[in-house]
């Protein structure tokens, strides 16, 4: 009877960490902090940040930067923004954080992006341009091994 009572409350935490994620795909431009999301799903900022991280891969506020980060890839790809105005339209307060956080993601800094991907990506369709320009974390990138022979 406990591995029923068990799998129910695993079915009932993975419907509130869905539901979190929903959230913050959402709400990505406002201000969210893990508490407050945690406090949205009854649970601990801590018991969310590990539950959440099991079931996603990633902690609630890396997937809130990877969505920040995937929203601001398409506003500079339109290339009438600046990198400022892109930080805080897509909720971030901090230039510094924002451009950090972009070239972990993506691989280059905003600015550079911005240049570079407005000409790229001119004449595809959005859904195509949002597939191939989609962040790739550097540590999840494939590595080139050298041929040998």
């Amino acid at each position: 009877m406990t591995s029923t009572l068990a799998a129910a409350q695993r079915l009932r935490d993975l419907a509130r960490l869905r539901r979190v994620r929903d959230r913050i795909d959402r709400e990505y431009a406002q201000p969210l902090d893990v508490e407050a999301l945690a406090r949205g799903a009854h649970m601990s900022a801590g018991h969310l940040s590990r539950e959440f991280k099991l079931a996603y891969g990633e902690s609630p506020y890396g997937y809130l930067m990877t969505r920040r980060i995937e929203r601001a890839m398409a506003l500079l790809r339109r290339g009438d923004l600046s990198v400022t105005d892109v930080c805080f339209a897509v909720g971030c307060s901090s230039l510094g954080t924002f451009s950090t956080r972009f070239t972990e993601l993506v691989g280059i800094p905003p600015s550079t992006y911005r240049r570079l991907e407005a000409r790229a990506t001119a004449g595809m369709p959005p859904c195509l341009a949002k597939q191939v320009t989609r962040p790739i974390r550097n540590r999840e990138a494939p590595v080139a091994r050298p041929q040998l022979g």
